[in-house]
């Protein structure tokens, strides 16, 4: 991508399908980034560095966010009260 031009819908679509593929394979192996080197490297080269950072960030929000859904968030005032 060239400097700072906003990428084009088939850039985009590219990235976006770098990056699900690369989430997939993270998903399949336990977040096991070796294993999906191939792919980690093709999502940083279809998508503009920024984006790659924003990814990286949104993904471990998302990770953050379904292992409090998951594990369950307990204030502690709730505690013993079930």
């Amino acid at each position: 991508a060239a400097g700072m031009a906003a990428p084009t819908m088939e850039e985009r679509k590219a990235c976006w399908g770098a990056r699900d593929e690369f989430w997939q394979c993270l998903d399949s192996h336990g977040d096991d980034a070796a294993k999906c080197e191939k792919l980690r490297r093709a999502f940083e080269s279809r998508c503009p560095q920024q984006w790659v950072k924003h990814f990286d960030k949104r993904r471990d929000f998302l990770k953050y966010k379904k292992k409090l859904e998951t594990e369950g968030y307990r204030p502690p005032e709730a505690t013993g009260k079930s």
